[in-house]
């Protein structure tokens, strides 16, 4: 089944931010200093119920059907800002292609990754790997939509019992559809290495890392509080009650006009992801696909990517692979830019060639597959049921994120600040000499990452 999809650009889309009627129960983000007895009490106070609170960051979240709710809470004077939760569309639909498979035998070898996945071949994940570099120890989330766990090329690299959902009423294990979105930026992060047999499997770039799953998306959609939850949890260590991820991958975004209210909600998600980078994470998100120039666009600013201290990644992709292309670095179609907000790219995948015609690629076992010459310009990783080829930022960013995991690794204790300047000092300098508005301060080299 073959889907493609054009790139279009969204608007920040509020759903449900607003209730029709005036005394339906509603879900309030809050923030103060910290989040104690005291804030506690000015909820009640006002006729509301906290449902979440975290006492480091001061953020919190109250469910009232109280009209003057709002009001009464900040004229307590013990939480600082206050507004109604919000949930938007963060991810935008990707051109894919999937594969229809069934897993008879235990997969047992990357049939696809010497002819098909041109991803981590071209920032030279396998020499980062001779050299030592698997990822191993290292433990990443995924915060994004349900991951389907039981694949068994993310099976052996899941922490179940860490991972979590704060979307209500689904698993971390559930989403909806044919292509599950953070089941294919797993796979791209950490896709375990199989190797023997001629079945089946893709690999990951970080094949022996530790995935979290993080829910906070469904169907790509998902409430500002669910976001924010995530990345406190997944940045809180386990010996206290949450993920003790190393690295928080991000594969979503959308764009906040400053001028345009919801100012809560955003400084919120900055102060999480500086939580996360005051205990040490690092936070990896995609830029954006919908080629802006984010020097030049005013007050709008895409977030999370342009949030806190965490990285942005822009994405890069070959114009006719299955033809015999190797431009692996050309900033891909659909990308964001700008030197303001990119950090560094990474291998996204493109659909911009044009035309239906087929090609045919072998695989490792000998069998070949035959698609429409596009699709393989596309990354490659796993998805519900099986596999799928899939184009975006969304696709870059778990590559960084796996770079990162296994520079962390190779670099036993590196800080954080250590672990950025790492990964954009490794980089191969594209574009205009030094920093680039397509590639920040470079396309991510996963050998170099790890030894240098």
């Amino acid at each position: 089944m073959r889907r493609r999809f054009g790139v279009v650009l969204p608007i920040l889309l509020l759903i449900g931010a607003f209730a029709a009627h005036a005394s339906a129960e509603q879900t309030y983000l809050l923030t103060a200093p910290t989040w104690g007895a005291a804030q506690t009490q000015a909820v009640v106070a006002a006729g509301g119920t906290v449902t979440f609170s975290h006492a480091e960051t001061g953020i919190g979240t109250a469910r009232s059907d109280n009209p003057r709710f709002l009001a009464q809470v900040l004229k307590s004077g013990r939480i600082t800002r206050g507004e109604l939760d919000a949930t938007i569309q963060w991810q935008q639909p990707v051109p894919y292609e999937t594969l229809d498979a069934t897993f008879t035998n235990p997969p047992n070898n990357d049939r696809f990754f010497n002819t098909i996945q041109w991803a981590p071949q071209a920032i030279d994940a396998p020499g980062a790997w001779a050299a030592g570099c698997t990822g191993e120890g290292v433990r990443v989330a995924v915060l994004d939509g349900g991951i389907w766990n039981i694949h068994p090329d993310l099976a052996p690299n899941f922490d179940v019992a860490r991972s979590a959902s704060f979307v209500p009423g689904f698993s971390f294990s559930e989403d909806v559809g044919t292509f599950w979105h953070g089941t294919h930026v797993a796979g791209i992060i950490a896709a375990v290495d199989n190797a023997g047999d001629t079945n089946s499997g893709v690999i990951g770039i970080a094949p022996k890392a530790t995935l979290i799953g993080v829910k906070v998306l469904h169907d790509g959609s998902g409430a500002f509080a669910w976001v924010i939850q995530g990345i406190l949890y997944a940045a809180t260590p386990t010996d206290q009650g949450g993920a003790g991820a190393d690295i928080i991958n991000m594969s979503l975004g959308g764009y906040w006009q400053k001028a345009g209210g919801h100012n809560t909600l955003f400084a919120a998600l900055n102060k999480a992801v500086n939580y996360a980078a005051g205990r040490g994470v690092l936070v990896v998100s995609a830029a954006g696909n919908d080629s802006i120039d984010l020097d030049h666009v005013g007050s709008v600013e895409f977030v999370p990517a342009q949030s806190g201290s965490g990285v942005a990644v822009s994405a890069t992709g070959p114009l006719g692979f299955a033809l015999g292309a190797t431009d692996f670095q050309r900033p891909a179609s659909y990308t964001n830019y700008g030197t303001s907000a990119i950090n560094v790219a990474a291998p996204g995948g493109d659909f911009a060639l044009p035309g239906e015609d087929p090609c045919t690629v072998p695989t490792t076992n000998g069998a070949s597959l035959t698609r429409p010459c596009w699709v393989f310009d596309m990354v490659m990783s796993t998805n519900v049921g099986g596999w799928a080829w899939a184009a975006g930022t969304s696709m870059a960013a778990p590559a960084v994120s796996a770079v990162a995991a296994l520079a962390k690794q190779g670099h036993p204790g590196i800080s954080l600040g250590d672990l950025k300047t790492l990964l954009q000092r490794t980089a191969i300098d594209e574009g205009k000499p030094g920093t680039d508005p397509f590639y920040g301060k470079g396309w991510v080299n996963a050998l170099n990452a790890c030894v240098q």
